[in-house]
């Protein structure tokens, strides 16, 4: 996940590494909370009031343009913990801004409010349970793993209802669980909390990280669609304080159940060197044909190293050999952060001959101020089929820009 060129243009903080998620889901201080009354005084709440603006320009002949504002937010309420207990609630809401957002069903946007310009959840609900490095919550909540993640990058994260074990042991992190259900910006906020495969999704996985190598394995049993095992390593050295590398190599499997037509084999490698602010990357992927078969991105953004803002492998991979690369460049300095990165998806031919190839380019720019309270982001893409000589669904320019202030 970190290390996909997509994290570049997250709209609030996301840098997760595998072993950083325990370490999330166990945050809660301990007080020395005494009585249940303590428990909800000493409780802490936290969130967010974010603004959006996203609009496409379609290039496709005969479709409308469309654009959407949108005022919403966070709030989450999270209790101390008593005897290794502690609960939490959170709400997000996003409502469209009717004079800066185009008309319903002809040149709206529903990407950040729905269709009915308007989405309202209780997003997280949860009870928790720690015994020294051991950890279970139950019920609505956010988690990070390569293939079920929050996502966040409009203005309503995936959360998920599910059942969750961890266990941290020295530089080793293990995690179980079964996901029942998941709403959000990728799960389609037309359609509220829908299942995770048939039935649910089981899932397990172990993780190693200390200052040089980071290494996971995951196992995911998405019911009666595929079985997924999903395996990474990154290598990172570091020369001195301004002077870094840092090398990658990742591995999909997903195996069908049934007649699901869900099956691929893709393989991945990622580069990255940074000098004095400046950061270049190089990232590739590569998806092996099945016939008749198309490739599960997960719940969520996916895993693959090339994933775009938009663009991902996932698209053009069915019944058809295909691969992905993309560059890109950032440069930081103090409050500021730029970044440009250009993706090529080239897919072979499929069982009728047909091939695809299309090309995506972000630019983004990140703005923090006011002691990193409120991050100020805009990105501009551009989308474009260089397969067909006509304008298609994969023809447009688009540009977002957002104003986030956490608390």
């Amino acid at each position: 996940m970190k290390n996909s060129i997509r994290s570049i243009f997250l709209i609030s903080t996301l840098a997760y590494s595998v072993s950083a998620i325990a370490d999330e889901i166990v945050k809660i201080e301990q007080n020395e909370i005494s009585t249940i009354g303590q428990m909800f005084e000493e409780g802490k709440v936290s969130g967010n009031i974010r603004s959006m603006y996203a609009g496409y320009n379609i290039k496709k002949e005969n479709e409308n343009d469309i654009y959407a504002t949108a005022l919403g937010g966070y709030l989450k309420y999270e209790t101390a913990e008593l005897n290794g207990f502690s609960a939490a609630t959170a709400f997000a809401t996003s409502h469209d801004l009717g004079f800066a957002t185009g008309d319903k069903g002809v040149k709206q946007n529903d990407e950040l409010s729905s269709s009915a310009g308007k989405y309202t959840v209780l997003s997280e609900a949860y009870l928790n349970y720690k015994y020294d490095d051991f950890n279970f919550r139950a019920g609505r909540q956010v988690i990070d793993t390569p293939l079920a993640n929050s996502d966040d990058i409009r203005m309503i994260q995936n959360t998920f209802e599910a059942y969750i074990a961890s266990y941290k042991f020295s530089n080793f992190n293990f995690m179980a669980g079964k996901l029942q259900k998941w709403q959000g910006y990728d799960a389609g906020l037309n359609d509220g909390w829908v299942k995770t495969g048939k039935d649910a999704t089981y899932f397990s996985g172990a993780a190693y990280a200390d200052d040089i190598i980071e290494a996971s394995g995951w196992y995911y049993n998405i019911t009666k669609l595929t079985n997924a095992a999903y395996f990474d390593t990154t290598l990172k050295y570091e020369i001195n304080s301004d002077v870094s590398g840092t090398g990658a190599v990742q591995y999909l499997n997903e195996s069908e159940i049934g007649l699901s037509g869900t099956k691929a084999d893709i393989y991945g490698a990622l580069v990255k060197l940074s000098a004095y602010g400046v950061t270049l990357s190089a990232a590739y992927n590569k998806s092996q044909k099945k016939a008749g078969k198309a490739s599960f991105r997960g719940f969520g953004s996916g895993a693959l190293f090339t994933n775009m803002d938009t663009m991902i492998l996932d698209e053009i991979a069915n019944d058809r050999n295909a691969k992905a690369m993309v560059g890109g460049i950032s440069y930081e300095i103090e409050k500021l952060s730029l970044t440009y990165a250009y993706g090529d998806f080239d897919g072979g031919s499929d069982a009728t001959g047909k091939k695809a190839h299309v090309v995506e380019q972000n630019i983004g720019l990140k703005y923090s101020v006011i002691e990193d309270k409120v991050l100020i982001c805009a990105l501009y893409a551009v989308q474009e089929d260089k397969e067909n000589s006509t304008k298609t669904d994969n023809d447009w320019n688009r540009f977002q820009v957002t104003v986030t202030y956490s608390f």
